[in-house]
């Protein structure tokens, strides 16, 4: 299947590269030895209409589809944009935001998605907890129903943008002893008494996204923060996280070929034994390996967010199967990328030491590497049923 892009999808995605290369790479090296969000590219993203892509127009977003919003990310990677500022910006639009405008009602729709899609605000999605990451069941944040609204408590762990955040989609369990289907999710706010963040951690890699501790004690809510019926939050979330197994994995894909062109350009220039390394058949070598994975992640990415833009609310077959290729396949290739830079690959300015870093999360976030061959063996067991 071919995803070729339209003529409007390449102008776009030329014009967030531009964008990129010319607002936000002079300033990424700084913000990734710091640790530190740069919320000014944030806000510029939102100015651009990034941040609002494939929300309603009705909302301030465009209305664009999820194989746009993959190649606009893939732009962002090419860029040399960090994968920190490229997470922050995919949890916020994808995880946040878009749950809002699939899951929300129309008043809920009108007063939180404005400010996400412009930027003035910045989301996150509170899933994960000490105890509970890939089994999502064993959560155990709970929202007791009182007079008017929930209580809720419990605590969310490695959440990006958790302590940054002005809206928040927590996810809760309304009744305990229902499983799955006693999960509901809602939007809880900055500064709702009894909600706040606890430390910020600090990571090998995506240094400039902020991750971060969230602790609910008593928090109240009214009735009108819940998103959609009590029960229905697995759904929610399981909707949300295919858009993390297709737009937040596309600027990886921009950072695989922004190493297959720094590696290129690295190895024509670099001499050694009175020749450029290029003519030496290992490095060639790595670096055909780099560029078959980027082509592969590629297929099966866009394949995601082709089925998406089909209709397709859930497609945990490709899903799982891009999560799990770009994941593990692409660690041994970004490590040959930081290779064929010798010493200089080891150091901060060279930037593929960077984009290695950033790499590993692949096969931990948003489900691990196991997690996604148990969702494939289950999926094989219902078609050998």
């Amino acid at each position: 299947m071919e995803f070729s892009l339209t003529a409007e999808q390449r102008a776009l995605r030329e014009q967030v590269l531009r964008f990129a290369r010319e607002e936000i790479v002079p300033r990424v090296r700084e913000h990734d030895l710091a640790g530190r969000f740069d919320l000014r590219s944030f806000r510029r993203l939102g100015e651009l209409g990034v941040l609002g892509l494939h929300l309603d127009p009705e909302h301030g977003g465009s209305g664009a589809s999820a194989v746009t919003c993959v190649a606009v990310g893939e732009a962002l990677g090419e860029a040399g944009v960090d994968g920190g500022l490229a997470l922050s910006y995919g949890a916020h639009s994808f995880l946040c935001a878009d749950t809002i405008e699939v899951h929300g009602t129309a008043a809920q729709r009108a007063r939180w998605l404005p400010g996400l899609a412009s930027g003035e605000r910045i989301g996150c999605m509170a899933l994960t907890e000490p105890g509970a990451g890939s089994d999502v069941a064993a959560l155990s944040t709970r929202a007791e129903r009182i007079d008017g609204g929930y209580r809720i408590t419990g605590r969310k762990m490695f959440i990006t943008n958790g302590s940054i955040a002005d809206v928040a989609v927590v996810f809760a369990k309304t009744d305990p002893e229902a499983g799955h289907d006693g999960i509901t999710a809602f939007v809880v706010e900055k500064g709702t008494p009894g909600f706040s963040a606890g430390r910020d951690l600090h990571k090998l890699g995506m240094r400039s996204s902020v991750t971060s501790e969230l602790v609910l004690e008593d928090c109240v809510v009214p009735v009108e923060h819940r998103l959609g019926e009590e029960g229905a939050g697995f759904l929610a979330a399981l909707q949300a996280v295919e858009w993390d197994r297709s737009t937040l994995l596309a600027p990886f894909l921009g950072q695989m070929q922004f190493l297959v062109d720094r590696c290129c350009g690295y190895a024509r220039d670099r001499t050694q034994f009175g020749r450029a390394i290029a003519n030496f058949q290992a490095v060639k070598h790595r670096i055909a390996d780099l560029r078959i994975v980027l082509e592969a992640s590629r297929a099966l990415v866009y394949r995601v967010a082709w089925c998406k833009d089909q209709g397709r609310p859930m497609n945990p077959l490709e899903a799982a199967c891009a999560k799990l290729f770009v994941g593990d396949a692409s660690l041994g290739p970004t490590n040959d990328a930081l290779v064929v830079h010798g010493g200089y690959g080891y150091c901060h300015e060279y930037d593929v030491e960077r984009v290695f870093r950033d790499a590993r999360l692949g096969a931990i976030g948003g489900g691990t590497s196991d997690i996604q061959k148990l969702v494939l063996s289950r999926l094989l067991d219902a078609a050998l049923a």
